[in-house]
Parts: C-alpha cells; sequence; structure tokens
C-alpha cells in the first residue's frame, strides 16, 4: 500500500484537521463535509486519518467486517460465511476508508447478483458492494456536490437507516452499513441537495493559504514527501504517534465526558437564535463538544468547547436571509458573541 501524507505534517487548515479528529472520535458526530479551494489537502486530510486510527476487530475473511463479539442478526447477515460458526476467528485490520466515486453504478454501491458464480456454479450469491466495505470504517466522497441524484438518495436512505436493503434479480439482502461519511467539493462547481447537506455533521470551509511562509512550507514539505515518502514519513513518526495515541485515549475516555445543564442550554440558546432547524444542531453540538474535551483531557465540556466548534456544526444548517448577506460564519460567530460571550 502506497505510504500516505503524513497528518501532522499538513501545513494550517486546522478547523479541517480538527473536524476530522472529532469525527474519528465520536462516529456519531455525522461525517464531516469539506469545501474550498482546489489543491488546498482534502483528499491528502482524509487519507492521511486513516494512518492513525487504531486497528479494528473483524471476522476474519468477512465481506461485511462483521465484528466478532456480537452475534445479533444486525451485526452479521446471513450471507456472511462465517454466520453459522459457533466460534468466528477474529482478525485486527485497518479501519476501511473507501472511496465512492463519482462514475460508480448503483450495483456497485449497493452490491447485486455474483456473476462469476452464477454463470460457472449455477448458485445465486450476493457480491457486496462498497457500502459493506464502508462497514464500521469511512465511505469518502470526492466532488461530492457532482454525485448524481439516485446515488445521493441511497446514500440518504442508508445514512437514515444504517443498513443496506437490497432487492433485485431474485435477490432479498439486508445488512449493516454503518459509517462516517466524508464529503469534499468545490462549491463552485455546484451545490449539494439540501437533505444530503443536512447529514453531515459538521461543515469546514478551506481555502488557499495567502502568507507566503504558509505557502512556502507546504510546497517544502510536499516537494520532500513526492522525492522520498519512505524518509518523510519517518521523519514525522514521532509527532504521528502522539497523535494517534491521543486519539485512542480520547475514544476510550469519550463516555465519561460530562455536559453540564449549563452547557446544553446555552446549545439551544444559541441554536434559537440562528434560527436553526430541528434539533440535530443541538445534538451535534454537544457531541462534537464532548468529542473535542476528551481529545484535549478534559472531565467536562465547556462553553469554550462549544464556542470551538459551533462554527463547522451550525453554519450550513442556516437558513437564508436576504435581508442579510453576511456569511454563514460571521453570522454564527455574531450569535455566540450574544449568547456565550465569545469575542
Amino acid at each position: 500500500m502506497a505510504l500516505a501524507f503524513p497528518f501532522s505534517a499538513i501545513v494550517g487548515q486546522d478547523e479541517m484537521k480538527l473536524a476530522l479528529i472529532i469525527a474519528a472520535i465520536d462516529r456519531s458526530v455525522g461525517g464531516v463535509l469539506i469545501l474550498g479551494d482546489r489543491g488546498t489537502g482534502k483528499s491528502t486530510a482524509v487519507r492521511a486519518l486513516a494512518q492513525l486510527l487504531p486497528l479494528v476487530a473483524v471476522v476474519r475473511n468477512c465481506a461485511y467486517n462483521c465484528d466478532p463479539h456480537r452475534a445479533d442478526e444486525r451485526s452479521c447477515p446471513a450471507e456472511c460465511p462465517n454466520k453459522q460458526l459457533a466460534h468466528r476467528e477474529a482478525a485486527m485490520v485497518a479501519v476501511p476508508v473507501v472511496d465512492l466515486p463519482l462514475g460508480a453504478t448503483e450495483d456497485r454501491v449497493v452490491g447485486a447478483l455474483d456473476l462469476e458464480r452464477a454463470l460457472t456454479k449455477g448458485e445465486k450469491a450476493f457480491e457486496p458492494g462498497l457500502l459493506a466495505r464502508a462497514h464500521r470504517g469511512f465511505l469518502y466522497i470526492d466532488e461530492v456536490n457532482l454525485l448524481e441524484d439516485h446515488l445521493v438518495d441511497l446514500l440518504l436512505d442508508v445514512a437514515a437507516s444504517g443498513e443496506n436493503v437490497v432487492e433485485r434479480e431474485g435477490l432479498s439482502i439486508r445488512h449493516p452499513a454503518s459509517f462516517v461519511l466524508i464529503g469534499s467539493g468545490n462549491p463552485e462547481e455546484g451545490e449539494l441537495r439540501p437533505q444530503l447537506l443536512d447529514r453531515f455533521g459538521l461543515a469546514v470551509d478551506v481555502k488557499t493559504p495567502v502568507d507566503i511562509p504558509s505557502r512556502v512550507d507546504v510546497v517544502r514539505r510536499r516537494d520532500s514527501f513526492e522525492r522520498n515518502r519512505a524518509a518523510f514519513v519517518e521523519t514525522w513518526r514521532h509527532e504521528e504517534d502522539k497523535l494517534r495515541q491521543r486519539l485512542a485515549t480520547a475514544q476510550a475516555n469519550l463516555e465519561g465526558i460530562e455536559v453540564p445543564d449549563g452547557v446544553v442550554t446555552k446549545c439551544a440558546e444559541l441554536c434559537i437564535a440562528l434560527g436553526s432547524d430541528g434539533l440535530r444542531g443541538e445534538l451535534t453540538l454537544i457531541r462534537a463538544g464532548r468529542a473535542l474535551a476528551a481529545f484535549e483531557c478534559e472531565r467536562e465540556m465547556t462553553l469554550a468547547h462549544m464556542s470551538r466548534v459551533a462554527a463547522p456544526v451550525l453554519r450550513h444548517r442556516l437558513r437564508r436571509d436576504p435581508l442579510d448577506d453576511t456569511g454563514s460564519t460571521a453570522r454564527v460567530a455574531r450569535a455566540l458573541a450574544d449568547v456565550a460571550g465569545a469575542p
């Protein structure tokens, strides 16, 4: 497998990196949408994150990434070759990070009849698709704003239920498909459908660095990486190991993080002030703030944590106001100043 650019070596783009870390710590946050200029490290950051994640236990040789410690129907579909075994052998593997290409067919995404087995053996069998491979991992869509509508509808159904249902060609298959959705794209090339936009827990804007030192640093690091990948990765190994340990510790401590009633009240006040529809804004604020507190080795979520995650949690949930041409990030900052006294 080709070496990925180290996450710790990415220059700037602090909001994007923090959003990805939060999504990795708490899967229930709902994924990350990364929008911005071309060539700003969006895809690089996603692939770099995969190298930091701790290994996960799966049933050996299972195409659905079944959890060997669960035996219920939902965690291991009937099509799993190890379903009937009393003792399912476990294996530790890297967290799956699956790319969904824009040109992928529906069969490739959801799975379809295994034609080879049908033609050679006369057996009707299911060939799992990308959603099965992404279960318990990450599904990454580059240029997500250009994704075809029928695939968007499909993803919305699966994201809402955590389950992929295939009814076609005489097959009736149901298997778990719980994944963290990460999308990236250039907003100049088209907007996302509101239904899909709302499925992302966090949304971040990335821009091309405008100061000379940052641009020079980016160019030098990337050039060094391309000339000798192994040596560059080794140079950053210590920083990567420290970040990997922080992530593992945060995941282990997440359930113990307290969220005081006063912080929950401020989350609600902020969402009301911004006119956020539904209650998903408050829930995501709490989950993201709690993950940030765990990452920073704190015992409880504070207003400072809420303030740091407010923009990525809420900027894509705001209604458009024709009488206010202020950008969404500035609107969130203004509301924060009123609600929490944030500068």
